[in-house]
C-alpha cells in the first residue's frame, strides 16, 4: 500500500509542478476577478455560452473521443508533403497598403488604413505545453515574430493554446503597442509581463473606440476557454472591427448558433468575414462548426467575401487535413458564397479583386 500511494503522490507533486509553469499563465483574481462577476456571461463561477452548449455531442463520452482519436486515425490527417508557402516582407510594407496575410491555422496579420492588426498569433511550433505534441505541418511553420513589424493592436480571442501562444506573445511583447481581449485573458498577460495599461479587456457587445473612425466590438462566439484543468475562466470572443473605410469580422472558434444572424443584422453587412474551418467533429459539432456551416455562418453575417482559416497548419481533428477547405468550397460554389482561400503568407488585398487558386488540390 505505501509504494501505491508513494507512486500517487509523485504523480500528483509532477502534474502540480507541469501546470505550474509561467506558460499556463494566471486565472483571474482581486479587482479583474470581481468585474468578471458583473458580467452577463458568468454565472456559478464561470462563463457560459448564450445557448446551452455541452462539450461533447450527445451520445459521445470522453473515452470514445479519445480511442478514435489514437486508434481509428483518418488518412491523411497531414499531408504527405511539404505545405506550399509564399513569404511576404511585413517589415517592409507600404504604409498606405490594405493587406491581409495568413499565418496558417487562426494566425493573421492586417494592415489597414494605415493601422497594423495582429490576430491570435502563435510562431512556435506547436499548440501544446508539451513541446512534441501538436506540431505543425511541415513547411507551415514559416513566419517568426522577427518577421513581423509594430502591431498597434494585438487581439486575442481566447485562451486555448493554439490561440494564445506563450513563446510568441514573450517574443512579440517589444512589437506591441496594445492588446485588446476578452474579460479575464489580461490575467494572463499581466502574468507574462505586458502592461495592464495597455491590455484592454471587454466583455461581449463592449465597445473599444481607437480613435480616427477605428472601433473594434467584442461578439459573442459559442465555445469555451482554459489551458489547464479548469475551464471557462476567461470569456471568448469575436471580434468586429471597424475601420474609416472596410468593416471586418474576424471569427474566432465557434460553433455554429445564431449569434452570427444576430452580429450580421446589428454590423453587417461586412467586407470580409474570417471564421474557422477545420478540427471539426459530429463529436463536438457544438463548440467549432461543420465546414457546411461555416458557410452559412458567413451568409448570415452579410459578407461581401469570406476566408476559411482554423485549418491549413495542425491536425487537432479526426479528419484529413484538407477535407474541411474542400467541403467548405464545395458549398460556397453552391450557395454563391465569395470564398477566398489563399496560401500561408500570400498578401491578400483588401480592396482588390484577387483569384485564388485550389493550391491544396496539389498536394492529393
Amino acid at each position: 500500500m505505501i509504494p501505491v500511494l508513494i507512486v500517487i503522490a509523485f504523480l500528483i507533486t509532477a502534474i502540480w509542478l507541469f501546470t505550474n509553469q509561467s506558460k499556463f499563465g494566471k486565472p483571474p483574481v482581486g479587482e479583474r476577478l470581481e468585474r468578471i462577476k458583473k458580467s452577463k456571461q458568468y454565472k456559478n463561477g464561470k462563463f457560459e455560452n448564450a445557448s446551452y452548449t455541452p462539450d461533447l455531442t450527445e451520445g459521445a463520452n470522453f473515452f470514445t473521443v479519445l480511442m478514435q482519436f489514437f486508434f481509428e486515425q483518418t488518412k491523411n490527417r497531414k499531408p504527405k508533403t511539404k505545405i506550399p508557402t509564399q513569404k511576404t516582407d511585413l517589415l517592409h510594407l507600404d504604409p498606405n497598403q490594405d493587406i491581409l496575410v495568413w499565418f496558417g491555422h487562426s494566425s493573421y496579420f492586417i494592415q489597414v488604413d494605415g493601422k497594423t492588426f495582429l490576430i491570435d498569433p502563435v510562431f512556435s511550433g506547436t499548440v501544446s505545453p508539451i513541446s512534441v505534441v501538436g506540431g505543425a505541418f511541415a513547411g507551415a511553420d514559416v513566419y517568426k515574430p522577427a518577421d513581423l513589424p509594430i502591431i498597434d493592436y494585438l487581439l486575442i480571442s481566447h485562451d486555448h493554446w493554439d490561440h494564445l501562444d506563450y513563446q510568441t506573445v514573450m517574443e512579440l511583447k517589444p512589437k506591441v503597442k496594445q492588446v485588446i481581449c476578452g474579460l479575464g485573458t489580461g490575467s494572463h498577460l499581466e502574468f507574462w509581463g505586458y502592461d495592464a495599461n495597455n491590455t484592454i479587456e471587454r466583455d461581449w457587445h463592449e465597445v473599444v473606440d481607437l480613435g480616427s473612425g477605428f472601433s473594434i466590438t467584442l461578439t459573442p462566439a459559442r465555445h469555451f476557454s482554459g489551458r489547464s484543468f479548469k475551464r471557462n475562466q476567461v470569456l471568448w470572443v469575436s471580434f468586429v472591427l471597424k475601420t474609416p473605410s472596410m468593416k471586418l469580422y474576424l471569427g474566432a472558434d465557434s460553433g455554429y448558433d445564431r449569434h452570427f444572424k444576430e452580429i450580421g443584422d446589428q454590423h453587417g453587412p461586412f467586407d470580409l468575414a474570417l471564421l474557422e474551418c477545420g478540427q471539426y467533429s459530429k463529436n463536438w459539432k457544438y463548440i467549432h462548426m461543420m465546414p457546411e456551416e461555416t458557410i452559412q455562418a458567413a451568409i448570415d453575417l452579410k459578407t461581401k467575401k469570406a476566408m476559411a482559416v482554423h485549418w491549413g497548419k495542425f491536425a487537432l481533428a479526426n479528419h484529413a487535413w484538407d477535407d474541411s477547405i474542400n467541403r467548405a468550397v464545395a458549398a460556397a460554389k453552391e450557395k454563391n458564397v465569395n470564398l477566398i482561400t489563399p496560401m500561408i503568407g500570400e498578401a491578400v488585398l483588401l480592396k482588390s479583386e484577387q483569384k485564388f487558386g485550389e493550391w491544396w488540390r496539389e498536394l492529393e
